[in-house]
């Protein structure tokens, strides 16, 4: 009971805790994502384990055409292209994205056809179809066998690129875990297979250490460390009251001298501040102030103005006024297109969006988006 029960959070927090970083502008990255997906498959793998403990999979057989899935092989897949996306960011690695899942979607089918004999007993497979299916089991053994600790090897190669050495520690532990996870499951499904043992135990230890992982996930990668690297922000995201929706929250510590210490790490668009500055425009549309500029933004952020030009030119390649024009652009462009502001005037939608003027706002128009408002607004019609 109480062995399924701590199962039974694990599911429910790697779930909950992977809708948060897929949802959340604070959290959200092409990175980050492929690690909510790593959660998703840990906590589908989880189930499954359960399901068989409480033996669902007697009641209900058909269930067993997703027990039956390899839902591992995802899992050293989602951890690679986490791993990937964090030091490669100029998108130059060789390897391309889809050949990772090409196991998991061999071995899906492959259980998928035997399932609709052994399972649903749509039909028996001929002796011939038997041995076809046994020779493609052996190539789906070698799959396991040389796919599951590939990835994980070759990631820790990939480690070397990453600059921040807090991040790169956190990501090596965060490797190593799981490929021990992996090893431990490999071995232990091969002495099932090979030697007959009763592996059911030692595969309920490994479910254990499954669902340590999630919780250490959540704790050291969410709340304490290197997906977002503010606890207070982060607390008040998780209990739906987002910092960053008050002025006056301090995100950063101070030192002695009550300045704003700035995190030193390399900019990206996985940039704490990034990412802050992405969620003020996007939820809360700061644009459409008329007056904002980089020290109002700076005061929100919490860093220096002259930081906050730094992280904007090197993840976009403009400057400041610039990035917040292309927002106020983009929030035209919506008005034009709604009904509801049809009675607006092209000026007056300008003005809501935040730009000072009429010649402001068609030379950022013109700029953005090679047109002038009334030729852009008549070539859409």
């Amino acid at each position: 009971m109480i062995y399924t029960t701590l199962l039974n959070i694990a599911i429910f927090q790697g779930i909950v805790l992977g809708l948060v970083i897929l949802k959340s502008s604070l959290f959200s990255s092409h990175s980050n994502k492929y690690l909510a997906y790593l959660l998703f498959a840990l906590s589908i793998k989880l189930l499954t384990h359960v399901f068989e403990i409480q033996q669902v999979f007697t009641s209900y057989p058909l269930l067993r055409f997703v027990d039956n899935i390899e839902w591992v092989f995802l899992i050293p897949a989602f951890l690679f292209l986490f791993i990937k996306n964090k030091t490669d960011h100029t998108g130059q690695s060789k390897l391309k994205d889809y050949w990772c899942f090409i196991p998991f979607v061999y071995s899906a089918i492959l259980n998928i056809v035997n399932d609709l004999d052994h399972v649903a007993a749509i039909y028996n497979f001929p002796d011939a179809g038997l041995a076809i299916i046994n020779v493609l089991g052996l190539f789906h053994l070698v799959l396991a066998v040389t796919f599951i600790p590939f990835l994980p090897l070759y990631s820790y190669f990939m480690i070397r690129n990453l600059e921040d050495s807090q991040e790169k520690k956190w990501i090596f532990t965060l490797l190593t875990i799981v490929s021990l996870l992996l090893f431990a499951w490999l071995i232990t499904a091969l002495a099932g297979l090979l030697l007959n043992y009763d592996i059911s135990s030692t595969m309920s230890a490994v479910a254990l250490f499954a669902t340590f992982i999630i919780h250490w996930t959540a704790y050291i990668g969410i709340y304490k460390y290197k997906l977002a690297k503010n606890k207070e922000a982060i607390y008040n995201f998780l209990n739906q009251d987002s910092a960053i929706l008050y002025p006056n929250l301090q995100t950063v510590q101070k030192n002695g001298n009550d300045t704003p210490h700035e995190h030193k790490e390399s900019i990206t668009a996985d940039n704490l501040y990034f990412q802050k500055l992405e969620f003020l425009c996007k939820d809360q549309h700061i644009y459409t102030d008329s007056t904002l500029n980089r020290e109002k933004v700076a005061e929100k952020l919490g860093i220096s103005a002259g930081y906050v030009s730094q992280i904007v030119n090197t993840v976009t390649g403009d400057n400041f006024a610039h990035y917040i024009n292309q927002y106020r652009v983009e929030a035209v462009k919506e008005m034009m297109s709604d009904p509801e502001y049809s009675n607006y005037t092209l000026l007056t939608m300008g003005l809501e969006s935040g730009f000072t003027s009429k010649t402001t706002f068609y030379n950022a128009f013109k700029k953005v988006t090679g047109k002038t408002p009334n030729e852009y607004k008549n070539s859409n019609k």
